[in-house]
C-alpha cells in the first residue's frame, strides 16, 4: 500500500460488522471490497479508487491521478459511494448562475470538495488550469465520453472563491440543449446535487466570507431594477451596514466586560469607580446613535420596495388616463363612462432612478352599485396606506383661487401626513381661467405641489416627473450619503428591541448590577441577530429563500 492514499471515509469509518479488505494493483489503482452494512446501506463490492497522487473515487478529494489512470468516471459507481462521500466531505452543489433561458453563454457553478473532480471528470485532462484563469476545454460526458460543447472553464480553489470551498465555472453555449446536458453530466456524478436557492451564499455565510447584511446586501443586487436600489444594494453588499452594526456590537462587548469586571472584583479594589461611568456613558451613546439610526423615514425599506403611490380623485377626471401616460401603455381601461374602474390596478416605474409602485384606483364618491362600494372602499383604504398621493382633479371644474383648491384636494380626505401631488387634468380644455388657474397653482403653501397636466396631448407631463423624482428623491434619500439606511423590517425589529434593553440598563442599573448586565447581553444578542453572529436557522431560512438557484 505505499504510495496509496485511501479516503477517510474508508480509513476512519469502519463499524461492527462492517469487513474492509484493500487490494493493490499497480499502478494506479486500489480496489476496496467492502462487506457488511454502513448507515443501513448494505455493501458488497469492490469501489476502484485512483493513487499516488489520487483523486478520490466520484471526485471527492484533492490532487492529480497517476499520469497512467484512467479518469474516475471509468471506475465502479455503487450506490453508496455517494451517500459515504457526502457524509465524509459535505456535498458539492451546482447549479446555472447566468439565469434560465436561451442566451448567448451560461454559467454553470459547483462548489464543495468535488469540484476538482468534476471538472477533471467533465474536461477529461487530469491537470486543472491555474485558479481564476479561464481556459477553453471541450467538455464531455463523463459516462458515454460524448463531446456536450467546447467553452471556458475556470478553477476557484478555497478558500480563495465566493463560497470559500473549492469551486469551478464552466462557461458554455446557452442553448438548453447544452446546458441540460451539462447539468446531467454534473448530476450524475457520486457526490454532486442541485443547489438550492440562495444554497451558494449561504455556503459563503457559513464560512465567514460576508454577514447576514451583506448577503441580504446581495440578494437586493440582485433584484435591484433603478439605479438608486443598485447604489444601495452595492453598499450595503460590501459591507458598511455590517461595520456599523459590528462596531456598535464591539462597542456593547466592552461596556459588558467592564462592568462585569467591576461586578466580580470591585470588592478587591482591583476595578476604579471610572468603570462604570464610562460604562453608562458608552451605553447612553449607543442609545442616543440606534435612535438616530431608526428614525430614518423608512428610507431603505422604501428605496428597497418601491415608493407607494396612489392616484386618488373623484370619478371622471383621467386616473386611469395618468396611469397609462406615465407607464407608456394601456394598463388601465380608459371609458367616459364615471366609474369604469371598480379595482385596484397597480403598475411598477421607474421615476428619476427611483422605484414608484404606482396604483389606479375607483372614483372616490358616494356610490350606489355595490361592487362599486367595494372598489370605493379598497381605494380609500390604498390611500391610507399610501407613502405618496397624487391627487388627480378635473381643472375646468375646480376654483381658480388657492383657498378653493385646498377645499377641492380636503374632499378627497388625504392622509394629513402623507405627501400629496396636486394634478389638475384636462387642462388642454381651459379657455380663459387658464392664467388665473396657473397663477394659483404657484401660490405654494398651504397647497402641496401643482401642475396643470393634459393626458391626452400630453402637455405637463415633463414637470409632473419633475415633480414626482423630486419627491421620491426626498422619501428616499441618496443612497451614498450619510450612514448607511434601514433596508429590511427585520433590522428594524432587532434594533428597537436593543435600544429597549438600553434604556433598561439605565433604570436597572442602579438596583441591580447583575441584571443591568443581563439588559447588555440582550443588546448584543439582538445586534448579533442582524449581522448572523447570533442567529437560528429559521432566520437564515427566511433570508436566503428568496434567492435564485446559482446564488
Amino acid at each position: 500500500m505505499v504510495g496509496c492514499t485511501l479516503p477517510p471515509w474508508l480509513l476512519g469509518g469502519q463499524k461492527e460488522g462492517f469487513a474492509l479488505r484493500v487490494r493493490w494493483e499497480p499502478p494506479w489503482v486500489c480496489g476496496v471490497h467492502m462487506e457488511g452494512s454502513w448507515a443501513g446501506v448494505h455493501v458488497n463490492g469492490v469501489v476502484g479508487y485512483p493513487c499516488t497522487p489520487s483523486v478520490p473515487y466520484g471526485g471527492c478529494g484533492r490532487g492529480a491521478p497517476h499520469p497512467g489512470a484512467p479518469s474516475p468516471c471509468c471506475l465502479p459507481r455503487p450506490r453508496c459511494a455517494q451517500r459515504l462521500c457526502s457524509a465524509a466531505w459535505g456535498d458539492t452543489i451546482f447549479a446555472v448562475s447566468s439565469g434560465h433561458g436561451r442566451c448567448g453563454v451560461a454559467v454553470i457553478r459547483t462548489s464543495g470538495p468535488g469540484s476538482r473532480g468534476a471538472l477533471q471528470s467533465l474536461t477529461g485532462r487530469p491537470a486543472l488550469p491555474p485558479p481564476r484563469v479561464l481556459a477553453l476545454r471541450r467538455i464531455r460526458d463523463p459516462a458515454t465520453g460524448e463531446p456536450l460543447d467546447r467553452g471556458l472553464v475556470v478553477w476557484f480553489q478555497g478558500p480563495q472563491s465566493f463560497t470559500g470551498e473549492d469551486c469551478a465555472e464552466l462557461h458554455v453555449h446557452g442553448g438548453p440543449a447544452v446546458v441540460s446536458g451539462v447539468l446531467r453530466a454534473l448530476g450524475a456524478l457520486p457526490g454532486l446535487r442541485p443547489a438550492e436557492p440562495g444554497e451558494f451564499t449561504r455556503r459563503a455565510f457559513r464560512r465567514g466570507k460576508l454577514d447576514l447584511t451583506a448577503a441580504e446586501g446581495l440578494g437586493d443586487l440582485i433584484r435591484a431594477e433603478t439605479e438608486a436600489q443598485r447604489r444601495q444594494a452595492l453598499r450595503q453588499m460590501e459591507g458598511e451596514l455590517g461595520r456599523l452594526y459590528q462596531h456598535w456590537s464591539d462597542a456593547l462587548t466592552q461596556a459588558l466586560a467592564h462592568l462585569e469586571a467591576y461586578i466580580d472584583f470591585s470588592e478587591d479594589d482591583n476595578v476604579e469607580e471610572e468603570v462604570l461611568s464610562q460604562v453608562d456613558a458608552t451605553v447612553r451613546a449607543l442609545e442616543q446613535e440606534i435612535g438616530s439610526h431608526l428614525q430614518d423615514g423608512r428610507r431603505g425599506e422604501l428605496l428597497r420596495g418601491g415608493v407607494r403611490a396612489v392616484i386618488a380623485g373623484p370619478p371622471n377626471v383621467g386616473k386611469s388616463s395618468l396611469l397609462n401616460l406615465l407607464c407608456q401603455r394601456p394598463a388601465a381601461i380608459v371609458s367616459p363612462v364615471a366609474g369604469t374602474t371598480r379595482d385596484v390596478v397597480e403598475v411598477a416605474l421607474n421615476v428619476g432612478g427611483y422605484p414608484l409602485v404606482l396604483s389606479d384606483t375607483a372614483g372616490l364618491r358616494d356610490a350606489t352599485d355595490p361592487v362599486e362600494q367595494e372598489g370605493v372602499s379598497r381605494a380609500r383604504d390604498r390611500l391610507q396606506e399610501a407613502d405618496l398621493v397624487l391627487a388627480v382633479l378635473d381643472a375646468t371644474a375646480v376654483p381658480t383661487e388657492p383657498v378653493g383648491l385646498g377645499a377641492a384636494l380636503g374632499s378627497l380626505q388625504p392622509p394629513p401626513t402623507t405627501p400629496c401631488i396636486m394634478v389638475l387634468n384636462k387642462a388642454d380644455l381651459l379657455k380663459g381661467k387658464g392664467g388665473s388657474l396657473r397663477a394659483a397653482c404657484t401660490q405654494g403653501h398651504p397647497l402641496p405641489p401643482v401642475t396643470l397636466l393634459s393626458c391626452k396631448t400630453g402637455e405637463g407631463l415633463d414637470h409632473l416627473l419633475v415633480l414626482l423624482a423630486r419627491e421620491l428623491a426626498r422619501l428616499c434619500g441618496d443612497p451614498l450619503s450619510g450612514s448607511p439606511s434601514l433596508t429590511q423590517s427585520r433590522h428594524s425589529l432587532h434594533l428597537r428591541q436593543c435600544a429597549v434593553a438600553l434604556a433598561r440598563y439605565g433604570r436597572e442599573r442602579r438596583s441591580d448590577l447583575g441584571l443591568a448586565a443581563e439588559r447588555l447581553r440582550l443588546a448584543r444578542r439582538h445586534l448579533g441577530s442582524i449581522t448572523g453572529h447570533v442567529s437560528t436557522e429559521d432566520v437564515l431560512d427566511i433570508i436566503f429563500r428568496d434567492f435564485c438557484v446559482g446564488k
